[in-house]
């Protein structure tokens, strides 16, 4: 098993500055977006991280998640994993909350009524289940096309999208993925998921102390 799941969500595009739903749209990082990739890099880089040196790197293939990371300096490490994509929102893709409780559903939660037209709530948590369920292989998870396996005590770190790793989070402590509402989470946050006398646990939760000093 991993020792550490290291958590990145994606610096700021446009959409997610103005609460729109951004799920497969390649949205760009604003500057402040890649402002705040760059301060999370220099935090990473320093003690108690050190660069994260034997960790595996892993990304979403979102433009977004995968500058995040490399303007973070992982990308030559980083390998696309699919199945941290972010929720597919249908036909809600680029909108607000705001604005589909106006016009679409009064007291629309996606955690309750999900999105027409998109990913179920249960298929995205059974595309990280079955991530998760890779990384607790004793044999680790391959990378692409090679058959090198992956030691069992090493940390990952994962560059991905504020839902999906919300709902990875909520799986990960053994969770109904509905449980995902409850984990707030900023752009550029980082998290950290480890363990607690055996058990699944939340080390560290939505710090954005490498922001500090950007304006966000």
């Amino acid at each position: 098993m991993p020792a550490r799941i290291v958590l990145v969500r994606h610096g700021e595009t446009e959409w997610s500055a103005t609460g729109r739903h951004t799920g497969r749209t390649d949205i760009p990082l604003t500057e402040e977006g890649r402002a705040m990739a760059r301060a999370l890099g220099a935090r990473l880089a320093e003690a108690p991280w050190n660069g994260l040196p034997d960790a595996l790197v892993y990304t979403s293939p979102l433009d977004r998640a995968k500058e995040t990371c490399a303007l973070a300096g992982f990308g030559d490490r980083a390998v696309d994993r699919p199945e941290l994509l972010e929720w597919d929102y249908g036909s809600y893709e680029g909108r607000t909350g705001s604005d589909i409780r106006a016009t679409d559903q009064p007291g629309w939660l996606i955690w309750r009524d999900g999105v027409p037209g998109g990913e179920k709530l249960g298929e995205v948590a059974a595309r990280v289940d079955a991530f998760l369920a890779g990384l607790n292989d004793e044999h680790g998870v391959p990378e692409p096309d090679t058959t090198v396996m992956h030691g069992a005590d090493r940390d990952v770190l994962l560059f991905a999208h504020g839902h999906l790793l919300r709902i990875l989070t909520a799986r990960w402590l053994g969770l109904p993925p509905e449980y995902a509402q409850r984990f707030k989470l900023g752009t550029a946050a980082l998290c950290v998921l480890s363990w607690e006398y055996g058990a699944p646990a939340v080390e560290v939760w939505n710090d954005l102390g490498h922001l500090e000093g950007l304006k966000h």
